[in-house]
């Protein structure tokens, strides 16, 4: 199932609470109104997962990126990390080199190239501490 989609709806749900700190639920409505069946299922558990588990990814967040506050991450970076990090943890059926793929495709559509590289860096570090096994079907170098 391609989740594209459903990570950008998820995204754009959580940079908007990052910077108006709506309620959840309100922002899960209208940002899911018109999404497919599929889309708004997976985009509300990614948003749900994220505010469930937001301090322990941002804590993953902060320990990975040497040298970077997490509050002085651009908002849309820092989301991406959250998005992807929380699928890193709490969605071990997706493989590591997917979730890592679809969140440098995200910061290359909504952030700059240095984001990308960032994002890749970061979110393979926090890849080698939650999952050190890596994806199971992918040798090791």
């Amino acid at each position: 199932m391609a989740r594209r989609h459903a990570r950008e709806l998820a995204l754009r749900i959580l940079f908007e609470h990052d910077l108006a700190h709506t309620e959840w639920e309100v922002l899960l409505d209208r940002g899911l109104a018109g999404a497919s069946p599929g889309d708004a299922d997976y985009a509300r558990t990614l948003v749900r997962g994220v505010a469930d588990h937001l301090p322990e990814l941002d804590r993953w967040i902060s320990d990975a990126a040497i040298d970077w506050r997490l509050h002085r991450m651009p908002t849309v970076d820092r989301n991406i990390l959250r998005l992807a990090a929380y699928e890193i943890g709490y969605e071990k059926e997706i493989p590591l080199s997917v979730i890592i793929n679809e969140a440098v495709e995200l910061a290359q559509a909504y952030s700059t190239d240095d984001s990308k590289r960032f994002v890749n860096g970061v979110l393979g570090t926090i890849g080698q501490k939650i999952r050190p096994e890596g994806d199971p079907d992918r040798p090791r170098e």
